[in-house]
């Protein structure tokens, strides 16, 4: 079973109208499909998180092929929530992946991201399929393939990768507001809960933290 990571990138005078509201546009930095329902009918309901200003976004994707509804969240912290209903079929990216060919024997996997003029998408099964695809996508589509490799499930869960004593001192830290901003407990806290020096205590989050930072550029960082 293999891992897939692939990069879409289209220019903007040759992209559709929905790629350009979420990979080309200035208020948007980044886009992030978190989930996706299904239907038979066709009709597929997702759910975005949207880094910026979602104005844009939220007033023009309806106007765009396949798009039914638009609903936008509150912007929170950088982010907002966008539910979509829509017909992937209908538009004009999604209709040409899909008219390459059969796309059995993988899945998609989520987040799938748009950013600087890109769509970054991971898969998981057979890469011949996928590949198929790729190479009888239309000419203005450039798709690459960034990464092929066994999948091991691991990376689903950044915990794993954290010792006993390691995922104790985060939890510990996070119940007692360490990582609150402004911050509302110290090292010494957290090795008080612990049972152990502050300088030990502080060790195993750093520790910690490199291993949970560098999982998440693992998928998401510059290199894709």
């Amino acid at each position: 079973m293999k891992h897939i990571r692939a990069t879409a990138r289209i220019d903007s005078d040759d992209a559709p109208a929905f790629f350009n509201l979420l990979a080309h546009n200035p208020d948007v930095d980044e886009a992030r499909v978190l989930e996706v329902n299904t239907t038979i009918e066709g009709v597929e309901t997702f759910l975005f998180a949207i880094d910026g200003d979602p104005s844009a976004f939220a007033a023009e994707a309806t106007g765009t092929p396949g798009v039914e509804s638009v609903e936008v969240s509150p912007v929170e912290n950088g982010t907002a929530y966008a539910l979509m209903v829509m017909r992937p079929m209908e538009t004009p990216l999604f209709e040409a992946i899909h008219s390459a060919g059969p796309m059995s024997g993988f899945v998609l996997r989520t987040p799938m991201i748009y950013r600087d003029g890109s769509m970054i998408g991971r898969a998981v099964g057979d890469p011949a399929p996928l590949q198929r695809a790729m190479e009888q996508a239309p000419d203005d589509i450039e798709v690459q393939i960034e990464e092929i490799g066994e999948f091991t499930g691991g990376l689903d869960d950044p915990l794993t990768r954290l010792s006993e004593r390691q995922r104790e001192a985060v939890l510990a830290a996070i119940e007692l507001g360490y990582y609150e901003r402004p911050r509302e407990a110290t090292h010494q806290d957290v090795a008080a809960v612990l049972d152990c020096a502050p300088a030990t205590a502080s060790d195993h989050l750093q520790k910690a933290e490199s291993k949970l930072v560098q999982a998440v550029m693992d998928e998401f960082g510059p290199s894709v």
